[in-house]
């Protein structure tokens, strides 16, 4: 939000301090020669040579700036990637509004007359507006949807360019059809103005056909202006709605909670002792069952057999350790 504030606040102000009631005029006094019965004499004239900004506007864009440019080093301290960061067009966009500030202020200090070349390029300050893209979900459907339709963009303007070059040609030669005395279409690019003017349908009424023909040429333009741009709305509209729906969607689900999960404690192997001592613990155990009458010799020998070799034992030592066990188990195996 402090963001936001400071961004509407640089762009206010820099609005308004072109406002002609909020500028101050730099007078100068200027030496006049004046001649009167044969004496000349200096005499010292006020003019108004410009106006310039009132000095509030420099101490709130001052103050502004110095917010963002704190803004733009601690994110570029603590962003994790700094080359996605380098390479995001908004902060981009940022660094490069920031030091227009600075190289504006450094011109000031050297020279102190307004340079207009300066104040254009300060304008790329008003592109900081792009910065509310990251508080304001709408804006980002929107440049997604645009991302989404630049084939359909791409195709409109073509189309746009081709029929306002061949409307401004056809509308330059119709006019010199018939006696026309007040033609407005002198030339070929002076009718391309007209062209866009009528196939955007705003139509100022600088330049207007006279003729006839230049009539139907100009109803032939703003149809075909109305049909050109009218086509790729609804594709443009139907990719705003998805992606609108989508976020909607995404923000009515529940936030999903981080799972804290335990850190297992790491077993100990076994040692290179213990599987041969599970080995004659289970040998031991079936031999007395076996003696106690409790087990047949051949389930004790399957028993054994299975243990060893599910155990890593390898099966040809397994069958030579239980080869002589056709009727007892021996003590002797272990």
């Amino acid at each position: 939000m402090i963001s936001i504030f400071f961004i509407v606040i640089s762009i206010t102000s820099f609005c308004l301090k072109t406002h002609p009631d909020l500028r101050i005029p730099s007078i100068v006094n200027i030496p006049v020669n004046t001649t009167n019965e044969g004496n000349s004499s200096t005499v010292w004239s006020l003019q108004k040579e410009r106006t310039v900004p009132h000095p509030a506007f420099f101490y709130v864009e001052c103050t502004c700036n110095a917010w963002f440019t704190l803004e733009l080093l601690i994110r570029f301290v603590v962003t994790p990637n700094k080359v996605i960061f380098c390479k995001d067009f908004v902060n981009i966009i940022d660094f490069v509004a920031t030091l227009s500030f600075y190289i504006d202020l450094i011109i000031r200090l050297v020279d102190s007359t307004d340079n207009d070349i300066v104040e254009f390029v300060s304008m790329i300050r008003i592109m900081r507006l792009l910065k509310l893209t990251r508080h304001s979900s709408g804006l980002r459907i929107l440049i997604h949807t645009f991302k989404a339709s630049v084939r359909e963009l791409t195709l409109l303007i073509f189309f746009l360019v081709l029929f306002i070059i061949l409307f401004a040609s056809l509308i330059f030669y119709a006019e010199r059809l018939g006696y026309n005395p007040q033609n407005d279409f002198t030339s070929i690019p002076n009718g391309l103005w007209w062209a866009i003017v009528t196939m955007t349908t705003i139509g100022y009424g600088d330049m207007t056909p006279k003729t006839y023909v230049g009539m139907f040429v100009g109803s032939a333009c703003a149809l075909m202006g109305v049909l050109t741009i009218a086509l790729p709305v609804p594709v443009i509209v139907s990719n705003f709605t998805m992606f609108y729906t989508h976020t909607q969607a995404r923000s009515k689900l529940p936030k999903q909670r981080r799972r804290i999960i335990p850190v297992e404690k790491v077993r100990p192997s076994n040692p290179p002792n213990a599987r041969g001592d599970m080995r004659r613990g289970a040998a031991l155990k079936l031999n007395h069952n076996m003696r106690m009458g409790k087990f047949s010799d051949s389930f004790c020998l399957v028993g054994l057999y299975e243990y060893y070799t599910s155990d890593g034992y390898p099966e040809s030592e397994t069958i030579n350790l239980l080869t002589g066990y056709s009727e007892k188990i021996s003590s002797d195996i272990i």
